[in-house]
């Protein structure tokens, strides 16, 4: 295939300020720090739960099962902060486990607290239940939801949509867009994957193509390599990308110069106009910081009496954006929950812009689920899926 197409774009750019990196290391450790308590937490609860609810009382002293759930407990941050650092067999092999058993031990907790209440619904209705079979029933339920939800996971799904924008400019009314986000290239989704979504985009024949963030996980990677398949991108008017917050876990210039050697036009907080539409891009950086997204947006020389995209990884600050006059809104960053029942807690962060297309205000706004999956390698209650956006 040829290479993506560069069309002759008008272009406006603001300068931004970058922030100390030591905040954003802070911030990662206490993150990091939180997280490790609630697994131990969850971890004690499952070993408890298990002991309560088997025929047989463990044996005195240390067991296998204690140094296994106490081994499991620390193995996701543990394998996390290896494959920062580390990009070799063991590092991948090690990450993937460790992410599959956290997405299992979600499906655990749930069978355990529902073990436990039922356990008390009986004790307070007066009747038995065979404890060991209820809690073996559970175990099972939760084992299926996790091979389930990593076999969902693979199978990226064709979203289409159509969308009326005021004073599109006719030669783009029919026009295919293709939106892309949330991939996660690292330690789970690698260089076979990346070819699977291009060779996707190459059998749609999308116009365009969006890439709204989190191309990469933040893993130590070859983000060159990774980024290789984009090579045969042929979308006739261009491939953009903008970062994700997952890019900002370390120096992103090494990935923007991946996607750019790739033939990706990298959009740097600016404004280009593609045969008479314009396409805004903005990093997450940038945008996690409302008077500085609020600043680009407005130096960006936006028309607002003709149609426009912004591209923007997280659907968190629409305000800003409907303020600024633009037309639709194109994120991702939500992954719509990816597992229940993460999926009830995103919705209540971000409520009906949490997946889909709405209207905020005179913009729409389309947030997609995104191709790939950050930690546990599953989703239950939602789906990947590539976007294809038609412009009526």
């Amino acid at each position: 295939m040829e290479s993506c197409a560069r069309p002759a774009i008008a272009e406006g750019k603001a300068k931004v300020s970058q922030p100390k990196d030591h905040t954003l290391r802070s911030r990662i450790s206490v993150f990091i720090v939180i997280v490790q308590s609630v697994l131990l937490l969850i971890h004690w609860f499952l070993y408890d739960t298990w002991i309560s609810f088997r025929p047989q009382p463990d044996p005195p002293g240390i067991t296998g099962w204690q140094i296994g759930l106490a081994a499991l407990s620390v193995s996701f941050i543990a394998a996390s902060l290896l494959a920062f650092r580390s990009s070799n067999l063991f590092a991948r092999i090690f990450y993937r486990i460790a992410a599959a058993w956290l997405g299992t031990v979600n499906f655990l907790f749930m069978a355990a607290c529902l073990c436990w209440m039922v356990y008390l619904a009986a004790w307070l209705g007066g009747f038995q239940i065979d404890r060991s079979t209820w809690a073996g029933a559970m175990l099972g339920l939760a084992v299926l939801a996790s091979l389930y939800g990593i076999l969902n996971a693979r199978w990226v799904r064709i979203k289409r949509i159509t969308v009326n924008l005021s004073n599109l400019p006719a030669s783009w009314r029919g026009r295919v867009a293709a939106l892309v986000s949330d991939v996660h290239l690292g330690h789970v989704n690698g260089l076979g994957f990346m070819r699977r979504i291009v060779a996707q985009l190459a059998r749609l024949k999308p116009d365009i193509v969006f890439i709204t963030g989190d191309l990469y996980d933040g893993t130590k990677v070859d983000a060159a390599i990774l980024a290789e398949p984009w090579k045969d991108c042929s979308a006739p008017w261009g491939t953009y990308f903008i970062t994700g917050n997952h890019e900002e876990f370390r120096d992103r210039s090494a990935y923007l110069d991946a996607v750019r050697d790739a033939g990706v036009r990298v959009l740097q907080n600016e404004k280009v106009v593609v045969d008479g539409l314009q396409v805004v891009g903005v990093h997450f950086r940038e945008s996690a910081n409302l008077t500085q997204f609020r600043s680009i947006l407005r130096n960006a020389g936006i028309e607002k009496e003709s149609a426009s995209i912004l591209l923007s990884h997280s659907p968190h600050a629409l305000p800003v954006a409907e303020e600024a006059g633009l037309s639709l809104q194109l994120s991702g960053h939500t992954h719509g929950g990816q597992i229940f029942p993460f999926t009830w807690f995103t919705h209540r962060i971000f409520g009906a812009y949490t997946y889909g297309l709405q209207r905020f205000g005179e913009m729409l706004v389309y947030t997609t689920t995104g191709a790939g999956t950050w930690g546990p390698p599953m989703r239950v209650g939602t789906h990947p899926e590539i976007v294809l956006i038609e412009f009526a």
